[in-house]
């Protein structure tokens, strides 16, 4: 019946649109596209680590947005672990389960059970062979989300997050993991922007760019630069200071910033992507991604 209606209503407005101005004008389809959820918005601004396994263990077959913890009070467990400890973070606050507290316990009763029959029984324990090792994420250390959940009926963002221990520079490698639940206000997550969650992310998890591999390009370039001022020092300074007035104009590109201001900076682009609600810029070494018309995330 409300189909038919909606078939009669259109011919009416096509033969009143005939009558007025002679020409046929074929309504507009009702539907609209879908606007790019939650999410997805987080989900482009904070790129996706993906965790592996082969016979020496589990490892990070593909980096994503690495991390740097603001506050301390999260405990997690090795990855390994068949449990999946869970921390709180509400009003500013970092909460642990008291069940991530407990979980190491539960592991090492299932462990001591049934050794040798699920699994290989460790010789000597220590944190890499102990899948019951708690771990109490410091601040400043350095980690990777590998999976984002939005639930606006709860008013929850559940990150699960896992250690970069080559950021870390911790050997043997545990990579350790924990769900961390951001628990928002009664009704606030259905009408909240991505930048009001990204900010109340940001209080526990910054982005950074640091590798954990960065050391030794820092003494590289600081043994570059001190060449450099020993052959301007020798050679006269114009040339040298010509050279640092270049060095100190490197074109920017910021979260926030617009195509315009993006293409003013670097130029045209190589390539362009258009999805719904999002687009991407290929440069020849960088990726710019935009969503609602700022930048979301730069590779």
């Amino acid at each position: 019946m409300g189909q038919k209606f909606e078939r009669i209503i259109s011919a009416v407005a096509v033969a009143a649109a005939i009558a007025t101005t002679g020409a046929v004008i074929f309504p507009l389809p009702t539907a609209t596209a879908q606007a790019v959820s939650l999410q997805e918005q987080l989900q482009a601004q904070y790129k996706l680590a993906k965790m592996g396994s082969d016979s020496s263990g589990y490892q990070v077959v593909e980096e994503g947005t690495v991390l740097a913890v603001q506050k301390g009070g999260i405990l997690g467990l090795p990855y390994k672990s068949s449990v999946w400890p869970t921390a709180t973070y509400q009003n500013g606050t970092v909460k642990a389960s008291a069940a991530a507290a407990a979980a190491g316990g539960k592991v090492k009763d299932f462990g001591s059970k049934f050794c040798g029959l699920t699994h290989k029984c460790p010789q000597t324990p220590d944190a890499a062979s102990n899948e019951t090792s708690t771990k109490l994420f410091k601040i400043g250390d350095k980690v990777y989300a590998t999976k984002i959940d939005v639930k606006p009926d709860k008013d929850t963002v559940t990150m699960s997050i896992v250690s970069c221990d080559t950021c870390n520079k911790v050997d043997p490698a545990t990579y350790n993991k924990v769900n961390v639940i951001f628990q928002f206000p009664a009704g606030s997550l259905a009408k909240a922007q991505a930048g009001e969650v990204e900010d109340t992310i940001g209080q526990l998890f910054a982005p950074s760019d640091d590798k954990g591999g960065d050391n030794n390009q820092q003494g590289g370039d600081q043994q570059q630069q001190g060449g450099d001022q020993g052959q301007q020092a020798a050679g006269g300074g114009n040339g040298g200071g010509q050279d640092q007035q270049q060095q100190a104009d490197p074109q920017t590109v910021e979260v926030g910033m617009t195509p315009d201001q993006v293409t003013n900076a670097l130029g045209k682009p190589e390539k362009i992507v258009k999805l719904t609600g999002k687009q991407i810029y290929f440069y020849k070494d960088m990726k710019v991604t935009f969503v609602n018309g700022k930048v979301s995330d730069v590779q």
